[in-house]
């Protein structure tokens, strides 16, 4: 019989996975918890009894939540990147003849300021062309596009971050807690680097497998719609844009195109997110000690989250400036041909060392909530499923 005392030292063990010290939980043959010290066998309670399942559908939840709140800065970190690659942001803005929310691309102003390429007058001066910070975007995009352009490519988030974020995170949790469960019996002092590892193969891995969705939501949000009062082509008509200039074979090369600077950023950025989350939240939750709640698990995991995620976007900022370059290119024939060194040096020649941190405004000012976001309602929703399977083991027991 399992009273309340077995209970709370079983929500103990599940924080545990994410302590200094690791607790050791079984449930014996009549639904009894039983926990103990121990450095040899690492299971944990979501490890014994959430499936993979589950755990894609609580982080399926995290990234659709994450890809509506931080849209806006994605599509302000893109336009940023783009533009420093040369993307034309040209907008004829209050040209008598024409409606101010009009865009047309390839029209630009001459270095002179006296008149636009089409002739006419303009009304507005050069700098409206030009975006100067996250907050002009959003100014801007508001005022010639409309507020809804904000979310622009959210759609293509969405599809992108729900099978990505259901892939990464359980698979990060699975090879976590098999490296853990080696280490600690075998090489104890390469504990540490296993969230480095886990972390960069599961992101490995994700990226991989949905990187076609990736490339068509940043050329969705980088480039202005051309046509006033048309709907924008959305996921599927965007990669067949990307795949048609070219008829052979090789076409579907191009919808990974920039897929070695995606790695190059993203395996990075895990690597470095995932070492300073675990140890932060093992410190914040440890000083929560056996009293933790939701509220306790929601608030570690977003602030280490917080943490990790800008500290992680700021190291990484180049290679994802290199990564939007890549992915933005219209030229076919040129994009199959470029490198992420290629790349990189382009960037310093165009803009030098600013260069690489174009965007790293709004990048790190949405990484931040993003990866807390996800992160913590991730841990939430496992926290209370396993709470729910714990109840009901109890409730066997008590029969």
């Amino acid at each position: 019989m399992v009273g309340s005392s077995s209970t709370k030292q079983g929500l103990s063990s599940w924080i545990g996975a994410a302590t200094a010290t690791r607790t050791t939980v079984e449930f014996d043959k009549n639904g009894a918890v039983s926990g103990g010290d121990s450095p040899h066998i690492p299971t944990t309670i979501q490890m014994s009894i959430l499936g993979f399942g589950e755990r894609a559908i609580s982080a399926a939840g995290a990234a659709v939540l994450s890809a509506i709140l931080v849209n806006p800065l994605d599509v302000a970190k893109t336009r940023l990147q783009a533009q420093a690659a040369g993307v034309p942001y040209d907008s004829l803005c209050n040209l008598g003849h024409l409606n101010s929310n009009t865009v047309l691309t390839g029209v630009k102003y001459n270095s002179s300021g006296t008149r636009a390429v089409l002739g006419a007058e303009p009304t507005c001066s050069p700098e409206c062309f030009q975006y100067k910070g996250t907050l002009d975007v959003f100014y801007k995009v508001i005022r010639q596009e409309g507020f809804t352009r904000l979310w622009r490519g959210t759609n293509a988030s969405l599809t992108l971050a729900i099978p990505s974020v259901a892939i990464y995170l359980p698979l990060y949790d699975i090879f976590r807690n098999s490296m853990e469960e080696y280490t600690l019996r075998n090489i104890p002092i390469a504990t540490p680097y296993v969230p480095l590892v886990a972390g960069s193969l599961a992101r490995s891995i994700a990226c991989i497998t949905c990187y076609p969705v990736e490339l068509a939501r940043t050329r969705m949000q980088a480039f202005k719609d051309t046509k006033n009062g048309v709907k924008p082509p959305g996921v599927w008509k965007t990669l067949v844009g990307v795949v048609s200039p070219v008829n052979t074979m090789q076409t579907y090369r191009l919808l990974w195109t920039g897929l070695g600077a995606q790695l190059a950023r993203d395996v990075p950025f895990s690597a470095i997110c995932w070492s300073t989350l675990e140890p932060v939240r093992r410190k914040l939750l440890g000083m929560a000690g056996d009293e933790a709640s939701v509220t306790t698990v929601f608030g570690a995991n977003f602030s280490a989250g917080f943490v990790a995620g800008i500290l992680a976007a700021s190291a990484t900022c180049p290679l994802d400036v290199a990564r939007t370059r890549r992915q933005i290119e219209n030229d076919p024939e040129r994009a199959l041909r470029m490198t992420t060194r290629q790349t990189l040096v382009e960037i310093w020649r165009d803009g030098g060392f600013k260069g690489f941190f174009a965007g790293v405004g709004p990048r790190v000012a949405r990484a931040g909530p993003s990866v807390g976001i996800v992160v913590s309602f991730y841990e939430v929703v496992k926290y209370c499923l396993s709470h729910r399977h714990m109840h009901r083991q109890s409730e066997g027991a008590d029969l």
